[in-house]
């Protein structure tokens, strides 16, 4: 009886940068996969037989890159927004004009199922094209049951449209909708209620704690809501002020809390503790033309980790490149190259609770690569508007 070779599929004669312990930089390695899953992390001398074997020719291998971060599915865009605020207005003028996340809340609602994916995949080919394999993907633009479990579902068709893996949040606690103006309680009150039926559909909770969005108090109660679910959850947090958002969010132990520009020592210390990721949004600053930056050397010395993503959204980070999110993570946070390279493959599986299976290079995970024609890391990082993917692999293919 002929023997099954020990892998399907083996990628030799690599540079690997397996991301387990720092870069984790591997010489004419090589990566093989069986069942959609890692078998061999290695050497090309100490390679098992495969099926097929691919020659990379010295090309580097990461993990695939992980976008922990987006508002991918949306109705309409708001360019028109981006033309108010070269003239002056801010991000609080737009929302409380009637602007801002409410008005695409409109253009969401609006909205079929179908038209939401069709509209969504662009931005996701791109991301894609860069080696992403895995997306997060937020509602929030809906507001009310009917049309977040409408955003829930198109995120997750998106999954079933392209290779990829996709990770639903469910952040109904996003803004305010029109009819439960100056009743932000009683609308917190809806949203707390809505989540046995969206508990199906999302992999986590999310909310945004800051002036315009909903106060500690409100988030709490979501997130106690969610904790009798099992639902993780994650926060929008200091973006805007400091509203003491990260320390709630530690306290339930969320998964990560995001921007966190205006974060101070207690919060950095309070995420240290409960093991937060921080998730930093460069593209938003940037756009924002914000000026006060994430204490990035404050969750650096406490070791709190930390992730990079596009926050990929249509009023505040119209972006989708990860790739440019790490040069502007190194340029505008002062992020290293380790740690932007970390923080789209190791930490950003970390702030989706995925690390278990996705991140690294080891075995027993699931074999999504990225194969770059690169002659180091750094220019993953350095490089802007340029995208050195060779071969993108998705559970071994």
């Amino acid at each position: 009886m002929t023997m099954r070779p020990a892998c399907d599929r083996i990628w030799t004669h690599a540079r690997l940068a397996t991301l387990r312990d720092g870069v984790g930089v591997v010489e004419d390695g090589a990566v093989g996969v069986r069942d959609g899953l890692i078998s061999y992390v290695g050497s090309t001398d100490g390679a098992p037989d495969a099926v097929e074997t691919i020659d990379c020719e010295g090309r580097w291998i990461t993990p695939g890159l992980i976008d922990c971060h987006t508002h991918l599915v949306h109705g309409g865009d708001r360019a028109a927004e981006f033309e108010m605020r070269l003239a002056g207005a801010s991000y609080e003028d737009i929302a409380r004009a009637g602007g801002g996340i409410v008005s695409t809340m409109r253009a969401t609602r609006e909205a079929s199922e179908e038209a939401l994916v069709e509209s969504a995949l662009p931005r996701l080919d791109a991301l894609i094209a860069e080696g992403v394999t895995t997306v997060e993907v937020k509602s929030g633009y809906g507001l009310d049951l009917d049309n977040e479990v409408k955003m829930l579902r198109a995120a997750r068709r998106l999954g079933s449209e392209r290779a990829v893996s996709i990770r639903t949040s469910f952040l109904g606690a996003h803004a305010l909708p029109p009819e439960f103006s100056g009743d932000a309680d009683g609308y917190i009150d809806l949203v707390c209620g809505m989540l046995p039926e969206i508990a199906p559909l999302a992999d986590a909770v999310d909310g945004f704690c800051e002036g315009i969005g909903f106060s500690p108090a409100q988030i709490g109660r979501l997130f106690e809501a969610a904790g009798r679910l099992g639902l993780p959850v994650k926060l929008h947090a200091e973006q805007l002020s400091n509203s003491r958002g990260a320390e709630l969010a530690a306290r339930h132990g969320a998964l990560s809390a995001d921007h966190l520009e205006h974060l101070d020592d207690a919060g950095v210390a309070a995420m240290a503790r409960a093991g937060t990721v921080a998730v930093l949004l460069p593209g938003a600053f940037y756009f924002m033309r914000d000026t006060q930056a994430p204490p990035v050397e404050a969750l650096r010395r406490a070791g709190v980790p930390m992730a990079v993503a596009t926050d990929c959204n249509p009023g505040t980070a119209p972006l989708t490149s990860l790739l440019l999110a790490m040069n502007m993570g190194a340029t505008l946070f002062r992020l290293t190259v380790e740690e932007c390279l970390a923080g789209v493959t190791r930490e950003a599986a970390r702030a989706l609770g995925m690390l278990e299976r996705v991140g690294t290079l080891e075995v027993g995970k699931r074999c999504d690569l990225a194969v770059w024609d690169i002659e180091r890391p750094a220019e993953l990082v350095y490089r802007m508007g340029y995208n050195p993917l060779h071969a993108r692999v998705w559970r071994g293919l």
